[in-house]
Protein backbone atom coordinates (compact mmCIF):
# COMPACT_ATOMS: atom_id res chain seq x y z
CA UNK A 1 0.00 0.00 0.00
CA UNK A 2 1.24 3.42 -0.63
CA UNK A 3 2.74 5.47 2.46
CA UNK A 4 3.59 1.85 3.90
CA UNK A 5 5.98 -0.32 3.00
CA UNK A 6 4.06 -3.66 4.07
CA UNK A 7 6.81 -4.59 6.56
CA UNK A 8 7.88 -5.68 10.03
CA UNK A 9 11.01 -6.37 11.35
CA UNK A 10 11.10 -8.49 14.10
CA UNK A 11 14.20 -9.25 16.45
CA UNK A 12 14.66 -11.91 18.76
CA UNK A 13 17.26 -10.59 21.16
CA UNK A 14 17.53 -14.35 22.86
CA UNK A 15 18.48 -15.75 19.96
CA UNK A 16 19.95 -12.78 17.79
CA UNK A 17 17.94 -13.45 14.83
CA UNK A 18 15.46 -11.41 13.16
CA UNK A 19 13.30 -11.96 9.67
CA UNK A 20 10.85 -9.78 8.36
CA UNK A 21 7.04 -10.47 8.28
CA UNK A 22 4.71 -8.97 5.54
CA UNK A 23 1.81 -6.87 6.32
CA UNK A 24 -1.47 -7.28 4.27
CA UNK A 25 -2.97 -3.91 2.81
CA UNK A 26 -6.15 -4.67 4.61
CA UNK A 27 -4.28 -4.50 7.76
CA UNK A 28 -3.07 -1.33 7.13
CA UNK A 29 -5.84 0.11 5.79
CA UNK A 30 -7.93 -1.07 9.15
CA UNK A 31 -5.62 0.37 11.57
CA UNK A 32 -3.02 2.95 9.58
CA UNK A 33 -0.10 3.38 10.85
CA UNK A 34 1.44 4.66 14.16
CA UNK A 35 -1.52 3.66 16.88
CA UNK A 36 -3.59 1.76 15.05
CA UNK A 37 -0.27 -0.46 13.83
CA UNK A 38 1.05 -0.16 17.52
CA UNK A 39 -2.24 -1.69 19.54
CA UNK A 40 -2.72 -4.48 16.19
CA UNK A 41 0.75 -5.48 16.44
CA UNK A 42 0.61 -5.70 20.26
CA UNK A 43 -2.56 -7.72 20.05
CA UNK A 44 -1.31 -10.05 17.85
CA UNK A 45 1.52 -10.56 19.52
CA UNK A 46 1.46 -10.25 23.47
CA UNK A 47 0.46 -12.57 25.62
CA UNK A 48 -1.88 -11.90 28.57
CA UNK A 49 -0.79 -11.87 32.03
CA UNK A 50 2.87 -11.71 31.20
CA UNK A 51 5.16 -9.82 33.52
CA UNK A 52 5.85 -6.27 31.28
CA UNK A 53 9.63 -6.90 32.43
CA UNK A 54 9.75 -10.69 31.60
CA UNK A 55 11.24 -11.85 28.38
CA UNK A 56 8.12 -12.06 26.88
CA UNK A 57 6.75 -8.96 26.73
CA UNK A 58 6.92 -7.46 23.02
CA UNK A 59 8.45 -3.53 22.74
CA UNK A 60 7.35 -1.98 19.34
CA UNK A 61 8.70 1.00 17.48
CA UNK A 62 6.31 2.29 14.83
CA UNK A 63 6.07 5.25 12.45
CA UNK A 64 3.47 6.31 10.49
CA UNK A 65 2.62 7.37 7.01
CA UNK A 66 3.70 10.79 6.73
CA UNK A 67 7.03 10.57 8.08
CA UNK A 68 9.86 10.63 6.61
CA UNK A 69 7.66 13.53 4.24
CA UNK A 70 7.22 17.29 3.50
CA UNK A 71 4.39 17.52 6.20
CA UNK A 72 5.06 19.77 9.04
CA UNK A 73 4.85 17.82 12.56
CA UNK A 74 5.60 14.59 11.24
CA UNK A 75 8.71 13.92 12.59
CA UNK A 76 7.69 11.73 15.70
CA UNK A 77 7.55 7.69 16.39
CA UNK A 78 5.62 5.87 18.83
CA UNK A 79 6.84 2.94 21.21
CA UNK A 80 3.55 0.16 22.45
CA UNK A 81 4.06 -2.53 25.25
CA UNK A 82 2.50 -3.67 28.36
CA UNK A 83 3.88 -0.94 31.14
CA UNK A 84 5.64 -1.80 34.01
CA UNK A 85 4.58 0.74 35.68
CA UNK A 86 0.93 -0.08 35.50
CA UNK A 87 0.56 -3.29 34.17
CA UNK A 88 -1.70 -2.29 31.43
CA UNK A 89 -1.40 -0.87 27.51
CA UNK A 90 1.02 1.40 27.16
CA UNK A 91 1.94 3.72 24.51
CA UNK A 92 4.27 7.06 23.87
CA UNK A 93 5.36 9.04 21.85
CA UNK A 94 9.13 11.18 21.21
CA UNK A 95 9.87 14.08 18.25
CA UNK A 96 13.27 15.21 17.54
CA UNK A 97 14.74 13.90 14.08
CA UNK A 98 15.07 9.95 14.97
CA UNK A 99 11.41 8.96 13.06
CA UNK A 100 12.51 9.99 9.34
CA UNK A 101 15.83 7.57 9.76
CA UNK A 102 13.37 5.08 11.61
CA UNK A 103 10.81 5.29 8.52
CA UNK A 104 14.06 5.27 5.67
CA UNK A 105 15.02 1.48 7.23
CA UNK A 106 12.32 0.11 5.37
CA UNK A 107 10.28 -1.06 7.63
CA UNK A 108 6.27 0.34 9.27
CA UNK A 109 7.35 -0.95 12.32
CA UNK A 110 10.30 -3.19 14.60
CA UNK A 111 9.39 -5.61 17.12
CA UNK A 112 11.58 -6.75 19.79
CA UNK A 113 10.63 -10.14 21.59
CA UNK A 114 13.10 -12.05 23.87
CA UNK A 115 16.02 -10.43 26.30
CA UNK A 116 19.78 -10.65 25.72
CA UNK A 117 22.10 -12.43 28.25
CA UNK A 118 24.46 -9.02 28.30
CA UNK A 119 24.29 -6.01 27.40
CA UNK A 120 23.14 -5.31 23.50
CA UNK A 121 22.78 -2.22 20.80
CA UNK A 122 20.86 -2.96 18.18
CA UNK A 123 21.83 -1.09 14.06
CA UNK A 124 18.72 -1.35 11.95
CA UNK A 125 18.81 -0.88 8.38
CA UNK A 126 17.44 -1.76 4.94
CA UNK A 127 19.29 -4.69 5.57
CA UNK A 128 17.84 -5.78 8.66
CA UNK A 129 19.14 -6.02 12.48
CA UNK A 130 23.15 -5.98 13.81
CA UNK A 131 24.10 -6.82 16.72
CA UNK A 132 26.67 -5.00 18.98
CA UNK A 133 28.08 -5.52 22.31
CA UNK A 134 27.02 -2.81 24.49
CA UNK A 135 28.97 -3.90 27.90
CA UNK A 136 31.54 -1.36 27.77
CA UNK A 137 28.36 0.88 27.46
CA UNK A 138 26.07 -0.04 30.51
CA UNK A 139 26.10 2.27 33.35
CA UNK A 140 26.49 5.22 31.00
CA UNK A 141 24.22 8.32 30.96
CA UNK A 142 21.75 8.64 27.92
CA UNK A 143 24.24 11.42 26.90
CA UNK A 144 27.56 9.72 26.52
CA UNK A 145 25.48 6.35 24.68
CA UNK A 146 24.21 8.07 22.25
CA UNK A 147 27.33 9.53 21.26
CA UNK A 148 29.47 6.24 21.61
CA UNK A 149 26.71 4.45 19.76
CA UNK A 150 26.61 6.55 17.07
CA UNK A 151 30.26 6.77 16.60
CA UNK A 152 30.24 3.01 16.63
CA UNK A 153 27.74 2.52 13.93
CA UNK A 154 29.74 5.62 11.52
CA UNK A 155 26.72 6.17 9.46
CA UNK A 156 26.50 9.73 8.71
CA UNK A 157 22.55 10.60 9.32
CA UNK A 158 22.06 8.00 12.06
CA UNK A 159 19.95 8.69 14.46
CA UNK A 160 19.27 6.80 17.99
CA UNK A 161 17.60 6.13 20.78
CA UNK A 162 19.05 5.00 24.28
CA UNK A 163 18.17 3.67 28.04
CA UNK A 164 20.47 5.32 30.78
CA UNK A 165 21.15 3.52 34.13
CA UNK A 166 17.33 4.13 35.25
CA UNK A 167 16.27 2.08 32.59
CA UNK A 168 18.98 -0.54 33.34
CA UNK A 169 17.84 -0.93 37.04
CA UNK A 170 14.08 -1.58 35.79
CA UNK A 171 13.00 1.67 37.46
CA UNK A 172 9.25 1.32 36.27
CA UNK A 173 9.28 5.13 34.78
CA UNK A 174 12.38 4.81 32.96
CA UNK A 175 12.16 6.50 29.54
CA UNK A 176 13.70 6.27 26.12
CA UNK A 177 15.50 9.32 25.10
CA UNK A 178 16.70 10.28 21.87
CA UNK A 179 18.54 13.62 20.36
CA UNK A 180 19.42 13.96 24.25
CA UNK A 181 16.50 15.44 25.29
CA UNK A 182 13.72 14.04 23.09
CA UNK A 183 12.19 11.70 25.42
CA UNK A 184 9.56 8.84 25.11
CA UNK A 185 8.69 9.59 28.47
CA UNK A 186 5.69 7.38 29.76
CA UNK A 187 4.75 3.96 31.03
CA UNK A 188 8.38 3.01 31.59
CA UNK A 189 9.31 2.28 28.16
CA UNK A 190 13.06 2.42 29.48
CA UNK A 191 12.58 -0.40 31.97
CA UNK A 192 11.14 -2.58 29.41
CA UNK A 193 14.77 -1.96 27.27
CA UNK A 194 16.46 -2.55 30.42
CA UNK A 195 14.69 -5.76 31.58
CA UNK A 196 15.69 -7.21 27.68
CA UNK A 197 19.58 -5.94 28.28
CA UNK A 198 19.12 -3.48 24.97
CA UNK A 199 20.81 -0.41 25.32
CA UNK A 200 20.22 1.59 22.23
CA UNK A 201 18.72 1.54 19.38
CA UNK A 202 20.46 2.98 16.26
CA UNK A 203 18.75 3.60 12.92
CA UNK A 204 19.91 4.50 9.24
CA UNK A 205 18.36 4.24 6.04
CA UNK A 206 17.90 5.08 2.38
CA UNK A 207 14.70 3.26 1.21
CA UNK A 208 11.98 6.26 0.17
CA UNK A 209 8.47 5.25 0.60
CA UNK A 210 6.00 6.20 -2.51
CA UNK A 211 3.09 7.96 -1.56
CA UNK A 212 0.30 8.37 -3.29
CA UNK A 213 -0.35 12.08 -4.39
CA UNK A 214 2.81 14.34 -3.93
CA UNK A 215 1.08 16.99 -5.55
CA UNK A 216 -1.76 16.53 -2.82
CA UNK A 217 0.57 17.17 -0.06
CA UNK A 218 2.79 19.49 -1.58
CA UNK A 219 -0.38 21.58 -1.66
CA UNK A 220 -1.46 20.44 2.10
CA UNK A 221 1.70 21.49 3.19
CA UNK A 222 1.58 24.82 1.24
CA UNK A 223 -1.39 25.57 2.94
CA UNK A 224 -0.63 24.98 6.46
CA UNK A 225 2.68 27.14 6.43
CA UNK A 226 1.25 29.84 4.83
CA UNK A 227 -1.24 29.66 7.51
CA UNK A 228 1.53 29.11 10.40
CA UNK A 229 3.02 32.66 9.04
CA UNK A 230 0.60 34.23 10.97
CA UNK A 231 -0.59 32.33 13.26
CA UNK A 232 -1.13 33.77 16.95
CA UNK A 233 -0.61 30.43 18.10
CA UNK A 234 1.91 29.05 16.50
CA UNK A 235 4.45 32.46 17.42
CA UNK A 236 3.54 32.08 21.01
CA UNK A 237 4.45 28.55 20.64
CA UNK A 238 7.90 29.54 18.96
CA UNK A 239 7.81 32.67 21.51
CA UNK A 240 7.26 31.03 24.40
CA UNK A 241 6.84 27.02 24.14
CA UNK A 242 4.84 25.23 26.56
CA UNK A 243 6.30 27.10 29.80
CA UNK A 244 3.64 29.96 28.49
CA UNK A 245 0.96 27.58 30.41
CA UNK A 246 2.66 28.08 33.81
CA UNK A 247 0.72 31.53 33.68
CA UNK A 248 -2.57 30.08 32.47
CA UNK A 249 -3.08 27.19 35.19
CA UNK A 250 -2.27 30.00 37.97
CA UNK A 251 -4.03 32.34 36.63
CA UNK A 252 -6.99 29.83 36.22
CA UNK A 253 -6.28 28.26 39.84
CA UNK A 254 -5.76 24.78 37.96
CA UNK A 255 -1.59 24.61 38.21
CA UNK A 256 -0.87 21.69 40.83
CA UNK A 257 1.35 22.80 43.69
CA UNK A 258 2.27 21.01 47.21
CA UNK A 259 1.47 17.31 46.26
CA UNK A 260 -1.88 17.95 44.85
CA UNK A 261 -2.91 20.27 47.75
CA UNK A 262 -3.35 24.03 46.15
CA UNK A 263 -4.11 24.91 42.63
CA UNK A 264 -1.76 27.99 42.84
CA UNK A 265 1.45 28.34 43.41
CA UNK A 266 2.59 31.63 45.32
CA UNK A 267 5.84 33.25 43.31
CA UNK A 268 4.48 31.41 40.36
CA UNK A 269 5.77 34.38 38.24
CA UNK A 270 9.68 33.00 38.88
CA UNK A 271 8.99 29.78 36.83
CA UNK A 272 7.14 31.52 34.02
CA UNK A 273 7.90 31.34 30.46
CA UNK A 274 8.71 34.98 30.76
CA UNK A 275 11.39 34.89 33.30
CA UNK A 276 12.86 32.24 30.99
CA UNK A 277 13.04 34.56 28.18
CA UNK A 278 14.38 37.79 30.48
CA UNK A 279 16.95 35.81 32.81
CA UNK A 280 18.71 32.73 30.34
CA UNK A 281 19.87 31.98 26.96
CA UNK A 282 17.35 30.72 25.22
CA UNK A 283 17.18 29.48 21.35
CA UNK A 284 14.21 28.00 19.31
CA UNK A 285 14.70 24.56 18.49
CA UNK A 286 12.27 22.39 16.08
CA UNK A 287 12.14 19.26 15.23
CA UNK A 288 12.89 17.93 11.48
CA UNK A 289 10.06 20.10 9.05
CA UNK A 290 8.49 21.98 11.35
CA UNK A 291 7.64 25.22 11.43
CA UNK A 292 6.32 25.73 15.26
CA UNK A 293 9.95 25.57 16.57
CA UNK A 294 8.56 25.01 20.23
CA UNK A 295 11.59 23.76 21.64
CA UNK A 296 13.79 25.76 23.96
CA UNK A 297 17.40 25.29 23.90
CA UNK A 298 17.95 26.87 27.50
CA UNK A 299 21.71 28.15 29.09
CA UNK A 300 21.70 28.98 33.04
CA UNK A 301 23.52 32.16 32.79
CA UNK A 302 24.46 32.55 36.41
CA UNK A 303 24.42 31.24 39.82
CA UNK A 304 25.87 27.61 41.00
CA UNK A 305 24.47 25.98 37.57
CA UNK A 306 26.13 28.66 35.38
CA UNK A 307 26.47 26.98 31.88
CA UNK A 308 24.25 24.16 31.86
CA UNK A 309 22.33 24.07 28.81
CA UNK A 310 18.97 21.56 27.89
CA UNK A 311 16.07 21.59 25.85
CA UNK A 312 13.72 22.63 28.28
CA UNK A 313 12.35 22.78 30.96
CA UNK A 314 8.74 21.94 29.54
CA UNK A 315 5.48 22.89 31.23
CA UNK A 316 5.22 19.14 32.69
CA UNK A 317 8.63 19.45 34.18
CA UNK A 318 8.03 23.05 35.41
CA UNK A 319 4.78 21.90 36.98
CA UNK A 320 5.93 18.82 38.87
CA UNK A 321 9.63 19.72 40.03
CA UNK A 322 8.14 23.78 40.43
CA UNK A 323 4.57 23.74 41.40
CA UNK A 324 4.45 19.79 43.39
CA UNK A 325 7.84 20.06 45.14
CA UNK A 326 7.62 23.95 45.41
CA UNK A 327 11.01 24.81 43.76
CA UNK A 328 10.79 28.25 42.88
CA UNK A 329 13.57 28.51 40.97
CA UNK A 330 14.47 28.19 37.08
CA UNK A 331 18.00 27.31 37.13
CA UNK A 332 17.25 24.11 39.57
CA UNK A 333 14.28 23.02 38.03
CA UNK A 334 16.71 23.03 34.75
CA UNK A 335 19.41 21.10 37.21
CA UNK A 336 16.50 18.49 38.09
CA UNK A 337 16.05 18.23 34.60
CA UNK A 338 19.12 17.53 33.30
CA UNK A 339 19.56 15.03 36.10
CA UNK A 340 16.40 13.07 34.36
CA UNK A 341 17.59 13.37 31.07
CA UNK A 342 20.67 11.68 32.26
CA UNK A 343 19.89 9.02 34.74
CA UNK A 344 16.47 8.29 31.55
CA UNK A 345 13.51 9.01 34.26
CA UNK A 346 10.03 10.57 33.06
CA UNK A 347 9.54 14.24 34.83
CA UNK A 348 6.22 13.97 35.36
CA UNK A 349 6.65 10.71 37.60
CA UNK A 350 10.17 11.69 39.20
CA UNK A 351 8.51 15.18 40.56
CA UNK A 352 5.17 13.71 41.61
CA UNK A 353 7.59 10.84 43.41
CA UNK A 354 9.43 13.46 45.29
CA UNK A 355 6.56 15.69 45.86
CA UNK A 356 4.93 13.00 47.33
CA UNK A 357 7.99 12.35 49.76
CA UNK A 358 8.07 15.57 50.73
CA UNK A 359 4.69 15.91 51.84
CA UNK A 360 5.44 12.32 53.75
CA UNK A 361 8.24 13.82 55.28
CA UNK A 362 6.16 17.17 56.14
CA UNK A 363 3.69 15.16 57.83
CA UNK A 364 6.04 13.26 59.87
CA UNK A 365 6.00 9.44 57.91
CA UNK A 366 8.97 9.34 56.27
CA UNK A 367 12.38 8.78 58.40
CA UNK A 368 14.10 10.78 55.33
CA UNK A 369 14.11 14.50 55.59
CA UNK A 370 12.66 15.56 51.99
CA UNK A 371 11.82 18.97 52.30
CA UNK A 372 9.72 21.04 50.08
CA UNK A 373 11.49 23.66 48.25
CA UNK A 374 15.08 21.98 48.22
CA UNK A 375 16.29 21.26 45.16
CA UNK A 376 19.48 19.59 47.07
CA UNK A 377 16.94 17.06 48.52
CA UNK A 378 15.05 16.21 45.64
CA UNK A 379 18.50 15.68 43.31
CA UNK A 380 19.21 13.22 46.40
CA UNK A 381 16.79 10.95 45.82
CA UNK A 382 16.66 10.85 42.38
CA UNK A 383 19.86 9.65 42.56
CA UNK A 384 19.07 7.39 44.78
CA UNK A 385 15.73 5.84 42.57
CA UNK A 386 17.94 5.73 39.65
CA UNK A 387 20.69 3.43 41.43
CA UNK A 388 17.73 2.04 43.71
CA UNK A 389 19.19 2.66 46.79
CA UNK A 390 17.63 2.67 50.53
CA UNK A 391 14.41 4.36 49.88
CA UNK A 392 14.98 4.90 46.51
CA UNK A 393 14.25 1.32 45.72
CA UNK A 394 11.00 1.76 47.36
CA UNK A 395 10.19 4.75 45.11
CA UNK A 396 11.41 2.88 42.08
CA UNK A 397 8.40 0.33 41.66
CA UNK A 398 6.38 3.14 40.89
CA UNK A 399 3.88 5.34 43.29
CA UNK A 400 1.50 2.06 43.55
CA UNK A 401 3.58 -0.23 44.96
CA UNK A 402 5.61 2.43 46.94
CA UNK A 403 2.58 4.28 48.79
CA UNK A 404 1.30 0.43 49.82
CA UNK A 405 4.91 -0.21 50.82
CA UNK A 406 5.18 3.27 52.81
CA UNK A 407 1.77 3.03 54.08
CA UNK A 408 0.39 6.24 52.50
CA UNK A 409 -2.00 5.50 49.54
CA UNK A 410 -4.64 7.47 50.87
CA UNK A 411 -1.87 10.25 49.70
CA UNK A 412 -0.73 8.90 46.65
CA UNK A 413 -2.29 10.85 43.66
CA UNK A 414 -2.71 8.36 40.45
CA UNK A 415 -4.78 6.74 38.17
CA UNK A 416 -4.18 2.76 37.17
CA UNK A 417 -0.22 3.93 38.99
CA UNK A 418 0.33 6.45 36.67
CA UNK A 419 0.22 10.07 37.75
CA UNK A 420 -1.51 12.73 36.03
CA UNK A 421 -0.11 16.01 34.31
CA UNK A 422 0.07 19.48 35.18
CA UNK A 423 -4.03 20.39 35.30
CA UNK A 424 -6.14 19.78 38.38
CA UNK A 425 -9.16 17.47 37.57
CA UNK A 426 -11.02 19.39 40.11
CA UNK A 427 -10.74 22.86 38.17
CA UNK A 428 -11.00 21.34 34.80
CA UNK A 429 -13.58 18.65 34.88
CA UNK A 430 -13.36 17.34 31.38
CA UNK A 431 -9.20 16.29 32.74
CA UNK A 432 -11.03 14.44 35.35
CA UNK A 433 -13.13 12.38 32.65
CA UNK A 434 -9.80 11.97 30.90
CA UNK A 435 -7.47 10.42 33.53
CA UNK A 436 -10.17 8.54 34.86
CA UNK A 437 -10.47 6.74 31.02
CA UNK A 438 -7.36 6.95 29.90
CA UNK A 439 -5.95 3.52 28.84
CA UNK A 440 -2.38 4.40 30.09
CA UNK A 441 -3.49 6.18 32.87
CA UNK A 442 -3.85 9.26 34.31
CA UNK A 443 -2.90 10.68 31.15
CA UNK A 444 -3.28 14.34 29.33
CA UNK A 445 -2.63 13.48 26.16
CA UNK A 446 -5.65 11.42 24.00
CA UNK A 447 -7.98 14.39 24.01
CA UNK A 448 -5.47 17.55 25.36
CA UNK A 449 -9.10 18.71 26.86
CA UNK A 450 -7.35 20.56 29.32
CA UNK A 451 -6.30 23.31 26.32
CA UNK A 452 -9.74 23.71 25.33
CA UNK A 453 -11.40 24.04 28.64
CA UNK A 454 -8.44 26.46 29.85
CA UNK A 455 -9.39 28.92 26.47
CA UNK A 456 -13.03 28.95 27.38
CA UNK A 457 -14.21 27.05 24.30
CA UNK A 458 -15.99 24.55 26.69
CA UNK A 459 -17.32 25.10 30.06
CA UNK A 460 -14.64 23.45 32.36
CA UNK A 461 -17.49 23.16 35.22
CA UNK A 462 -19.97 21.97 32.99
CA UNK A 463 -20.16 18.07 33.08
CA UNK A 464 -23.55 17.54 30.86
CA UNK A 465 -22.31 16.88 27.40
CA UNK A 466 -18.65 16.72 28.84
CA UNK A 467 -18.00 13.07 27.37
CA UNK A 468 -19.67 14.03 23.63
CA UNK A 469 -17.46 16.69 23.92
CA UNK A 470 -14.46 14.81 24.71
CA UNK A 471 -14.71 12.02 22.79
CA UNK A 472 -14.78 14.62 19.14
CA UNK A 473 -11.23 15.84 20.32
CA UNK A 474 -10.04 12.10 21.35
CA UNK A 475 -11.25 10.81 17.93
CA UNK A 476 -9.03 13.71 16.06
CA UNK A 477 -6.03 12.86 17.78
CA UNK A 478 -6.42 9.17 18.05
CA UNK A 479 -6.22 9.63 14.17
CA UNK A 480 -3.73 12.39 14.37
CA UNK A 481 -1.86 9.77 16.38
CA UNK A 482 -1.77 7.02 13.48
CA UNK A 483 0.34 9.20 11.34
CA UNK A 484 1.98 10.24 13.97
CA UNK A 485 1.67 14.33 14.16
CA UNK A 486 2.28 16.36 17.18
CA UNK A 487 -0.10 17.67 19.69
CA UNK A 488 0.69 20.95 19.23
CA UNK A 489 -0.84 20.99 15.70
CA UNK A 490 -4.00 20.23 16.79
CA UNK A 491 -5.57 24.19 16.09
CA UNK A 492 -4.41 23.39 12.30
CA UNK A 493 -4.89 20.30 11.52
CA UNK A 494 -8.78 19.26 11.43
CA UNK A 495 -10.84 16.49 9.71
CA UNK A 496 -10.76 18.36 6.46
CA UNK A 497 -6.50 17.97 6.65
CA UNK A 498 -6.46 14.35 8.18
CA UNK A 499 -8.57 13.54 5.36
CA UNK A 500 -6.38 14.98 2.86
CA UNK A 501 -3.44 13.76 4.41
CA UNK A 502 -4.27 9.98 4.29
CA UNK A 503 -5.59 10.34 0.68
CA UNK A 504 -2.38 11.90 -0.22
CA UNK A 505 -0.03 9.63 1.85
CA UNK A 506 -1.71 6.48 1.35
CA UNK A 507 -4.27 6.47 -1.49
CA UNK A 508 -6.77 5.78 1.09
CA UNK A 509 -10.08 7.68 0.63
CA UNK A 510 -11.97 8.59 4.11
CA UNK A 511 -15.04 11.33 5.06
CA UNK A 512 -15.21 12.29 8.40
CA UNK A 513 -17.39 9.70 9.51
CA UNK A 514 -15.27 6.73 8.39
CA UNK A 515 -12.38 8.40 10.48
CA UNK A 516 -14.27 8.46 13.20
CA UNK A 517 -15.38 4.93 12.84
CA UNK A 518 -11.54 3.90 12.59
CA UNK A 519 -10.96 5.64 15.82
CA UNK A 520 -13.27 4.23 17.88
CA UNK A 521 -12.04 1.31 16.50
CA UNK A 522 -8.14 2.13 17.73
CA UNK A 523 -9.34 3.09 20.91
CA UNK A 524 -12.20 -0.16 22.00
CA UNK A 525 -8.73 -1.76 20.72
CA UNK A 526 -6.88 -0.23 23.48
CA UNK A 527 -9.25 -0.65 25.77
CA UNK A 528 -9.50 -4.40 24.75
CA UNK A 529 -6.30 -5.08 25.30
CA UNK A 530 -6.83 -3.40 29.35
CA UNK A 531 -9.49 -6.04 29.65
CA UNK A 532 -8.24 -8.95 28.96
CA UNK A 533 -5.21 -7.53 31.22
CA UNK A 534 -7.72 -7.69 34.29
CA UNK A 535 -9.16 -4.28 33.66
CA UNK A 536 -12.13 -3.41 35.73
CA UNK A 537 -14.79 -0.14 36.27
CA UNK A 538 -12.98 0.67 39.30
CA UNK A 539 -9.28 1.26 37.61
CA UNK A 540 -11.17 4.17 35.96
CA UNK A 541 -11.82 6.08 38.82
CA UNK A 542 -9.72 8.86 40.26
CA UNK A 543 -7.99 8.50 43.64
CA UNK A 544 -9.86 9.83 46.71
CA UNK A 545 -8.11 12.90 47.38
CA UNK A 546 -9.17 14.13 44.05
CA UNK A 547 -12.44 13.40 44.94
CA UNK A 548 -13.03 14.57 48.60
CA UNK A 549 -10.57 17.59 48.85
CA UNK A 550 -11.83 20.88 47.08
CA UNK A 551 -8.96 22.92 45.69
CA UNK A 552 -9.70 27.11 45.50
CA UNK A 553 -13.44 26.16 45.78
CA UNK A 554 -13.47 23.59 43.39
CA UNK A 555 -14.27 20.10 43.57
CA UNK A 556 -15.82 17.18 40.90
CA UNK A 557 -17.49 14.52 43.02
CA UNK A 558 -17.33 11.13 42.50
CA UNK A 559 -21.10 10.81 41.03
CA UNK A 560 -20.05 14.05 38.82
CA UNK A 561 -17.10 11.49 37.22
CA UNK A 562 -19.38 8.55 37.29
CA UNK A 563 -21.59 10.20 35.10
CA UNK A 564 -19.06 11.34 32.52
CA UNK A 565 -17.77 8.19 32.71
CA UNK A 566 -21.23 6.46 31.86
CA UNK A 567 -21.99 8.43 28.89
CA UNK A 568 -18.11 7.75 27.21
CA UNK A 569 -18.90 4.20 27.53
CA UNK A 570 -22.25 4.58 25.41
CA UNK A 571 -21.13 7.17 23.29
CA UNK A 572 -18.06 4.44 22.74
CA UNK A 573 -20.09 1.56 22.11
CA UNK A 574 -19.62 -0.09 25.51
CA UNK A 575 -21.95 -1.55 28.24
CA UNK A 576 -22.18 -0.22 31.67
CA UNK A 577 -19.43 -1.75 32.87
CA UNK A 578 -17.27 -0.69 30.13
CA UNK A 579 -17.51 -3.63 27.79
CA UNK A 580 -17.71 -3.31 24.31
CA UNK A 581 -21.47 -4.68 22.89
CA UNK A 582 -20.37 -5.51 19.52
CA UNK A 583 -17.22 -7.60 18.58
CA UNK A 584 -14.18 -6.03 16.98
CA UNK A 585 -12.82 -7.66 13.90
CA UNK A 586 -8.72 -7.56 14.17
CA UNK A 587 -7.39 -10.06 11.76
Amino acid sequence: MKGFFNKVLHVDLTGRTYWVEELKDEALSSWLGGRGLGCYLLWKTLKTGIDPLSPENSLIFATGPAAATKMPGSSRYGVYSKSPLTNFFADSYAGGHLAPQMKKTGYDAIIVHGASSSPVFLEISSDGARFWDASDLWGNSTYETEEQCLSKVNIPGAQALVIGPAGENLVRFACIVNNRWRNAGRTGMGAIMGSKKLKAMVFHGEKECEIADPGLLDSLVHDLTERGKNDPTVRRYRELGTPMLVATTNLAGAFPAEYWSKGTLPGWEKISAETMQRDFEVKARACTRCFLACGKLTTVTQGRHRGLTLEGPEYETIYSFGGLCKILDLAEIIYLNDICDRLGIDTITAGNIVAFCMELSKRGKLSEKVDYGNPDHAAELLHKICQREGLGDTLAEGINKASQVLGAEDLAIHVKGLEPAGYDPRVLKGMALGYGISPRGACHLPATYYIFELRGVVNPSEIQGKAESYIGYEDRLTIMDTMILCRFFRDMIGWPELIKLIKATTGLEFDESGLRELANNITTLRHLINIREGWNKENDMLPARLLDEPINGHRVTKDELNYMVNEYYQLRGWDEDGKPLKELSIE
